[in-house]
């Protein structure tokens, strides 16, 4: 008995046993309730394909899909001080910061990077709502700061992704000086001529949206993302009244005139590139590729023109290097016109006339 029960039972469990799915392998909209699987999500730019509904992205994410080659270089942020108030609930505010870092795998909830978006290098700086909900603290504040500057020294754009909830309630009056701060590092930028282009995603709320999220030269959003100071259910409770269909939305915001562009995630990429090279006065990639178009093997001729032109010896004379290249011959012109000369009558003195 002893074998069976504890060889054969094992094995034969071990059969029938279920294996750990993880929670995370298939993702459910919110909008249809589709299920997509997680991979093919990411590949989509986590735009459902079935609702186009766009999900919210990683920071990381964001500069992977912006940058050319998913190539780009972090920027160091200006610290501020951590826990000025020594601020406790339920938890101490050290200890969610804690938490949130390791969760994200972020110091703050605001990502600086430098790189090249469609061949023009670029400052872009993205906020996480993965990080505390996004909220703007002295840290996150630092790093916009940091880039607005960065920008400035290497005459770059600076292009902000926004996604927050509002100021963080836990660093209080230092939260709130965020906002004139960040205003005034933008000012930096205007001073000297270089573009600030916002984009709007879900969601941007709060103090964040009474600052430096409706500054931009252009004001883009995503498709669907909720852009507002209060939300819809506290003002309903405020006014209430009940609010029109799609109150908040960037499609309405763009209606009424709040934002410029409401651009799908999938052309985000070639919007900001094209835009960025249009406000500082840059050739578009594809514009520059146009100009300069790719000659083909055969085009003999239109090869040695252009060597003519530029004084390039021809293919035939680098070839035959030992040969000395016939002389030109010269082109016979007509001979030019003249005017038939008139002798002058000389001129006689004076004396010899009376005579």
């Amino acid at each position: 008995m002893n074998w069976i029960n504890n060889v054969v039972r094992p094995k034969l469990t071990g059969i029938w046993k279920k294996k750990d799915v993880p929670d995370d392998l298939w993702v459910k909209c919110p909008d249809s309730g589709q299920l997509i699987f997680h991979k093919d999500l990411e590949d989509n730019l986590y735009v459902v394909p079935g609702s186009d509904y766009h999900m919210r992205m990683r920071a990381k994410d964001r500069l992977n899909m912006i940058f050319d080659e998913q190539e780009y270089e972090t920027l160091k942020a200006i610290k501020g001080i951590v826990d000025p108030l020594k601020f406790k609930d339920q938890k101490k505010y050290s200890d969610r910061l804690k938490d949130a870092r390791a969760k994200s795998d972020m110091d703050d909830a605001v990502l600086v990077a430098k790189g090249k978006l469609e061949g023009l290098e670029t400052i872009v700086a993205v906020q996480d709502f993965a990080f505390m909900g996004g909220s703007l603290g002295s840290d996150a504040g630092g790093a916009i700061v940091a880039g607005m500057l960065k920008a400035v020294e290497l005459k770059t754009p600076f292009v902000l992704f926004v996604a927050s909830g509002g100021a963080r309630m836990q660093e209080g009056i230092f939260s709130l000086m965020q906002m004139p701060r960040t205003t005034v590092a933008l000012q930096r930028l205007r001073k000297n001529g270089l573009p600030y282009i916002v984009v709007l995603t879900d969601p941007t709320m709060g103090g964040v949206t009474a600052s430096y999220a409706m500054l931009g030269d252009i004001q883009i959003a995503e498709p669907g993302a909720l852009i507002g100071f209060a939300g819809p259910r506290v003002i309903e409770q405020t006014i209430r009244e009940q609010l029109p269909s799609g109150f908040q939305r960037s499609e309405y915001l763009l209606e009424k005139g709040m934002v410029d562009l409401v651009v799908h995630r999938h052309q985000m990429r070639t919007t900001l590139g094209h835009l960025c090279a249009l406000l500082t006065k840059q050739p578009v990639q594809e514009e520059q590729a146009a100009a300069e178009p790719a000659l083909d093997a055969d085009d003999s001729d239109v090869v040695e023109i252009i060597r003519a032109d530029e004084g390039v010896p021809d293919s035939k004379t680098i070839v035959n290097s030992d040969k000395k290249p016939a002389a030109k011959a010269k082109r016979k012109t007509a001979p030019k016109k003249t005017k038939p000369r008139v002798a002058r009558s000389k001129r006689v003195p004076a004396s010899k006339k009376a005579d």
